[in-house]
Order: structure tokens, then sequence, then C-alpha cells
């Protein structure tokens, strides 16, 4: 794939800009830890959820869809398009309550929650566990996309992909602080949505596809573009739709779908201005992320199993290529060969874009668990903002250099990875009661995460040596079930956490120590959930001009609207 002038010069200054911003904003983001890792507590929301869906946005997501679409079709985003009733729950019950707590970290909520040493212990060896073990898995993966784009695109060997992509966006994160993080997330997210809308126009256009009406009329693409999988085979419809729905939603721990928010979400609700905004931040993200981004990269999916039909027709466009990275997960970057001047280098400056957004957020969400955690919760206490501010940018360059040479070898703990998502299924039930049901205490967390990790473990060793063969979606639920019953058990034998500390946290987090509204709060989540289910469903149908359904999808999203704006006052009081 050769990139012309026009696409070089879209690309560097896009580096310009971004180092640009970083180093703008560096001197108010180093007078305080504050600063730097909450960007002052002043964000306002349009900002905050536009940073939450950039970081989403991650380098390999494109690839993600389209392959999931060359698999098992569009129906088979309910994988993640499920998670939906998790954001929704964390829109209208959990958002406010997080900006009111005023701690800097959702880590810093197990000393406001729970009391004793155990709370102390949790809280350490999480910021650890997640900030920088988890967290440098997670980034490693992201690099190994960069490795692919920078290689298809440019021919770049996997070192000087990482050095080029890694070297600037570490640049930023460690002068700019969150607040650098959110700027260049905003233009980033502006970049990516505009790359991925023009280029699917564009091949959507090309004398090889003839038009969206000629691509939906191939069978072979036809039999991949229903939203819904057939009813009449439970074989298809209970993994992908059903048990999503039933089960993953609230009881799997997720990267930016954490059941009652966690994280880099978390991170952002706590840099809003108050907890109106912290609201609307969480909603815009949760509508952005499921019902406006998704189609382009469905389109450009199906799109590609006309020019490329199998994993062999993307082998021999790809020859130089590692015959281990031929997956369908590569045919979003091979259908971007076919794209002009211009347009190429505002794609390939959009992928850039999404994997900057994503390890930048997660360099500074991972050494503010370091700082504020680790190294000042237990190491350091008295230290002064100045110290913070470079511990923080120093954990920052060093996750980001273990991430990269993590990513160089990912090939061969990929299983190791897979075996870390499995890890948090079953503890969601406990993030989201936790803040109402004053018995959980940190044994119930510890007792969750413990019993989860051995049960991913054996069923790992189980189908790793063949000893059986349950499918994933069979694990999870058994997962699930056992975690569950272990952690409730834990909570219902040992005694909570002490009643001053529990009166502290009611008072400090709810009104008057009561969870008001809350009926309201329902009417908010079941709109919520109609209106951004029927906007994906309405935008599908429009493109499939399928008229009947579009205007009953349409209609139903304009009810939810008008619920929203009836109630919303006493939604978010």
């Amino acid at each position: 794939m050769l990139l012309s002038p026009i696409d070089w010069i879209i690309i560097i200054s896009f580096f310009a800009l971004s180092l640009g911003i970083g180093i703008y904003v560096s001197k108010s983001s180093g007078k305080s830890a504050k600063n730097f890792f909450l960007s002052g507590r002043n964000m306002s929301w349009w900002l905050l959820g536009i940073s939450m869906v950039a970081t989403t946005f991650a380098a390999d997501t494109p690839g993600l869809v389209a392959g999931i679409v060359r698999n098992d079709g569009v129906y088979g985003n309910w994988v993640w398009w499920s998670f939906l009733l998790t954001g929704m729950l964390t829109v209208f019950f959990y958002s406010k309550l997080w900006r009111k707590s005023e701690i800097s970290t959702d880590l810093e909520f197990y000393e406001l929650r729970y009391s004793g040493k155990s709370a102390a212990f949790l809280r350490g060896f999480r910021a650890i566990y997640l900030g920088v073990f988890f967290n440098i898995v997670i980034m490693a993966t992201v690099c190994l996309a960069a490795i692919k784009i920078g290689h298809v695109m440019f021919n770049f060997s996997a070192v000087e992909s990482l050095v080029i992509s890694c070297s600037v966006t570490v640049l930023y994160s460690m002068l700019g602080g969150l607040k650098g993080v959110i700027l260049t997330d905003f233009i980033q997210f502006a970049i990516a949505i505009a790359g991925s809308i023009w280029a699917t126009v564009y091949i959507v256009e090309m004398p090889e596809i003839g038009g969206l009406q000629e691509l939906l009329s191939i069978p072979e693409v036809q039999i991949k573009s229903s939203i819904f999988p057939d009813f009449t085979n439970p074989e298809v419809y209970v993994p992908i739709l059903v048990v999503p729905l039933a089960v993953q939603w609230w009881s799997v721990w997720y990267p930016g779908a954490e059941p009652g928010g966690g994280g880099y979400i978390v991170q952002r609700m706590l840099a809003a201005k108050n907890t109106k905004h912290a609201t609307l931040a969480t909603l815009l993200f949760t509508v952005v992320h499921y019902a406006v981004r998704p189609w382009p990269w469905i389109i450009i999916g199906l799109a590609s199993i006309v020019l490329f039909p199998d994993l062999q027709s993307l082998a021999s466009a790809f020859p130089d290529l590692n015959e281990e990275f031929i997956k369908n997960d590569l045919a979003y970057a091979a259908m971007l060969s076919y794209l002009p001047a211009g347009l190429l280098g505002l794609v390939v400056t959009s992928l850039i874009a999404a994997f900057m957004s994503t390890i930048s957020t997660h360099l500074n969400w991972g050494s503010s668990y370091v700082v504020n955690d680790f190294y000042v919760r237990f190491i350091k206490p008295n230290a002064s903002e100045g110290n913070k501010v470079m511990i923080g940018r120093l954990s920052t360059f060093l996750m980001m250099i273990f991430s990269a040479l993590l990513a160089l070898v990912l090939e061969e703990a990929k299983e190791a990875f897979d075996l870390l998502l499995q890890i948090g299924a079953g503890t969601g039930l406990l993030f989201i009661l936790r803040w109402f049901w004053y018995r959980i205490n940190p044994y119930s967390e510890i007792a969750a995460m413990l019993s989860s990790f051995v049960i991913a473990v054996i069923f790992f060793i189980g189908k790793t040596n063949n000893y059986w063969q349950i499918d994933s979606y069979v694990e999870l639920v058994i997962g699930v079930l056992i975690t569950t019953c272990i952690w409730v058990g834990i909570t219902l034998i040992t005694k909570p956490s002490s009643k001053e500390t529990l009166y502290s946290f009611e008072n400090k987090v709810f009104d008057n120590g009561k969870f008001e509204g809350f009926k309201f709060k329902i009417v908010g989540f079941v709109a919520g959930v109609a209106g951004v289910y029927s906007s994906l469903f309405a935008t599908g149908y429009l493109i499939y001009n399928n008229i009947l359904l579009f205007s009953i999808s349409s209609f139903i999203s304009l009810l939810a609207i008008g619920i929203l704006i009836r109630y919303w006052k006493r939604i978010i009081n």
C-alpha cells in the first residue's frame, strides 16, 4: 500500500497537533496530581463523553467488528451490543454517586465504602493488578494492532511501528495529563468518525461493489446482514443473543463497560464539573458508542466479503504478512488498500488516532492508580504535588515501554490474555450491589476475585489439555453461578464494615442518606435502552431500505427521547 505526499502530510500534521496540545497544557497539568489525573474537576460533559467514545475506539475495533460480521454476521455484534444495558445502568444509577464521592480514582472507593486493613489491602492489590499488570496486557494488544497496521500500510517492522506510534503518544500523555488526553481525544474522534464514514461511502460506490443496494443483493452478503439471529436455531441465538442479554451484561467485568462503572469511565465522571455533567457525559458516550458508530465498520465488513471472500484471498493480497495474522479481522485494513490519495491518509490517520486515544487513556488511568492508590497511600503519604506528578509521568513512561515489549511477544501470550478476560466473570453483580447492600465487605470482593480466577484457570487447563469440550458461553454461565454463590455466601458469614464507615459513606454519596428518585431512574434506564437500540436498528433498516421496520424503530426512538425529556429533571435529581 503506497501513501502519497498528501497522505504523509495529513499523518505528520496529526502527530504534530497531538504533541502540540500536550505541550500547551503541560504547565497547568503539572501543577498538581488533581490537575494531572482529573484535570481540576472542571471538564464539560461533551468533552468527557467524546473522550470516553474515543477511548473505546481502539485501533483494532474496526477490524474486530468487520471480523465479527464476516464470521457470524451482523447479529454477531450482540456480543458487545448487550453491554448497552451496563452503560445505561451506569448513566442513571451510578454516575451521580461516583461524582458525589469526590474520590480521585475508583479504587479509592474501597476505603470510602469499607473499613479495616482488608479494605486497604484490596485497594493496594487492585492498584498494581489492574493499574499495572492487567493494564499493560490490554495496551499490549492495542500495540499489536499497531504492528499489523504498520506492516499493512507502511511495510514497517514491528519495532518501527511501535517506536513511531508509541513515542508521540507517551510524550503528550506525560506532558498533558488527563486534560491533554481529553483534548486530543476530541480531535482524534472527529478524524476517526469522518474517516470511517467517508471510507465507507467510497468503498460502497466502487465499481467492484456497485453501490449499497447491489451489495445487499449478493446472496453471500444477505446471509450475513441480519440484525437478529435465526430464532428457530437455539444453537445460534442462545450463545449470541440470550446469554449476553440475560447473563453477560451484568456479570462480566469488561474495560469500558464495567457493571456500575469503573476504570477510565469513572475517571471521566470524577473529572466532571458536577453530577449533571457526569451523567450527561456518560449518556453521550453510551448513545454514540452503540447507536452512531458501528454501521460504517459493519458495511465495510459486508463489502469485504465481495472482494475477499475467504482467508486465502486475504493471504494472497498480503503475501509478506505472517500467516498467523491472516484472520478475518484483517479484512478492514485490506479494504483500505482501495482508497485514493488524501482519503487514504485521513483513514490511516483515523486508525492512528484510535490507537493513540486508547493508549493515552490507559497510560493516564493506570498511572493514577500507581500514584494515588499505591505510592501515596502506602509508600509516601506526604508526597508533594510535584513529586506525585513526577511519579505519574515516570509510571506512564515505564508502562508504555513494558506494553511495547510485551506486544513483540504477544503471539505467544495470547492464550494467557484470553484467560485474563475470563477472570472477571461472575464479579459484576457485586459491583452493582456494593453501593446498596450494606453487608458486602472487602472479603466479598476478595472471594469473588479468587473464585473467578480459580474457575477460569480450571476451564483453561481443561480446554487446553482436551479434558473436556465445553462451549465458551456455557463456561461463562457456570463461572457466573459458582462465583456468585461463593461471594454471596462469604458476605453472609462475615461481618459488614463498621457502622461509622457505612454512615459516612451513605451521607456522602446519597441524598440525605437515601437513594431518591428510584422509580424515575428505572424509567430513564428503560427509555434509554429502548431509545438507543431502536436508533441502532433504525439506521440499519434505513441502510437495508426496509421502510416499515425503519419507521417502527424511529417511532420507538422518538418516543423514548420524549420520555427522557419529559422526566429528565426528576431522573437526574
